[in-house]
């Protein structure tokens, strides 16, 4: 019983080792994968990846006086987690009022000064002119008593007389030089008081800027939504920490989802074929089964460089079509976007072809004879076949064993007929 065990299980592995020798190797001898050529409508494709922001979002901005108070960094002191949804009119931020305060102070002092120099101008100008018409009221009455004096020479000599009109004519010019000279101190006294008072103003304005200035420092939200922090130009968030300038006080934004755009970049060798008005399939990485579509809207005329990278890229956006609550900004999106669309052609592909030399493309057939083609349109995994072979020849997809020096078969069918003939 034993030995008629070891008897089958011999004939087992006879039977093993031969299936491997011949099926097996014939397998291996004839793995070619072949194809056939397919007609039909081509699409040409360009997949990018992108992020999605609204089309549409409100910014939420930071003091629009910095410029004016010459500070021209500030830092975001805190701001509430991106994401969080806001009424209108609630809290967003806080910026940094340590060098606001240091001018706030500098001006509170400016003030006090032009103040103190207001009063002490008003109070030198009042006395001033309290002293300058107590003399006119004195040269007035001295006036008066030359008069008195003169009524009274008439009895005298015509010398004592005389010196009374010349006693009296003096006392009036006195009196009317006193005149002219106070208008002039008059008239000075209202330009020291209104440099002053402008003095005063200004310094005052300058303040209460400041301090209407701090208010702002606190930022509100314009509209209600949802709270997406500024990217910088590298693309990182600007959170808490970060600066903002007086040229750009953007602190953060309020998007609009219910239209949402893919921004994408497309390198320099493809962005000749996207126009704007293309179809776009739209994936999410987030929600791999959700499908979107789109459309591209605007295609960038001028290229840029991204960082560590040698190629430039072009930027491209893609509007949803769809509005979906599930949507957010940042979120990353595969984009397909269909530059063209040809129909009723003959297409294989990409790894059907070959070449020989810098001109020849062909294929091979499944009869291992070389056909040269020319070839058309291309997309990420097929070509157009404009001349050469027809729909539903078989061709090999990678060059098989042992025809590699086989010459191209460069004839097309009608060479091919008129050899036919001559032989």
């Amino acid at each position: 019983m034993k030995k008629k065990v070891l008897t089958i299980t011999g004939l087992v592995l006879g039977l093993l080792l031969i299936y491997y020798f011949v099926w097996g190797r014939s397998t291996e001898s004839t793995g070619d994968v072949f194809v056939s050529a397919r007609k039909g409508t081509f699409q040409i494709d360009i997949t990018t990846t992108g992020e999605l922001e609204a089309k549409n979002s409100v910014r939420i901005m930071g003091p629009n006086g910095l410029r004016t108070a010459q500070i021209w960094q500030v830092k975001i002191d805190h701001i509430v987690d991106e994401g969080t949804v806001v009424e209108k009119g609630a809290y967003i931020a806080r910026l940094d009022k340590s060098e606001l305060m240091d001018k706030i102070q500098a001006r509170n002092n400016e003030l006090q000064q032009s103040l103190s120099k207001y009063t002490q101008t008003k109070l030198d100008t009042a006395l001033e002119l309290r002293k300058s018409r107590d003399e006119l009221v004195n040269l007035e009455f001295a006036v008066e008593e030359k008069k008195i004096v003169l009524s009274q020479s008439k009895y005298e000599p015509p010398a004592t007389i005389k010196q009374a009109e010349i006693e009296l004519q003096k006392a009036e010019r006195a009196f009317k030089q006193a005149k002219e000279n106070y208008k002039l101190k008059l008239n000075k006294a209202v330009a020291q008081m209104q440099e002053a008072a402008a003095k005063l103003a200004e310094d005052q304005s300058k303040f209460d800027f400041l301090n209407k200035l701090a208010a702002d420092f606190t930022i509100l939200a314009p509209e209600p939504g949802m709270v997406i922090y500024k990217r910088s130009w590298n693309g990182t968030k600007q959170g808490t920490g970060a600066q903002i300038q007086p040229w750009d006080p953007v602190v953060a934004t309020l998007p609009d989802l219910t239209t949402m755009i893919s921004k994408t970049y497309v390198n320099e060798v493809d962005i000749r074929v996207i126009k704007t008005g293309q179809k776009v399939h739209v994936g999410l990485d987030a929600f791999p089964d959700k499908r979107l579509t789109g459309k591209v809207i605007d295609v960038a005329n001028v290229g840029e460089q991204k960082p560590n990278s040698d190629s430039k890229v072009f930027q491209v956006n893609i509007e949803i079509n769809e509005s979906d609550t599930t949507l957010r900004p940042a979120m990353t999106t595969s984009n397909r976007i269909i530059a063209d669309v040809v129909e009723d052609v003959v297409f294989v592909p990409l790894e059907c072809l070959h070449s020989q030399g810098d001109t020849i493309t062909y294929v091979i057939k499944s009869d291992g004879t070389k056909q040269e083609v020319a070839i058309g349109k291309t997309n990420t995994n097929e070509v157009i076949i404009e001349r050469g072979i027809e729909e539903g020849d078989k061709l090999y997809l990678s060059v098989p064993a042992g025809i590699d020096n086989d010459l191209v078969k460069l004839l097309d069918k009608e060479d091919q007929v008129a050899l036919n003939a001559k032989d």
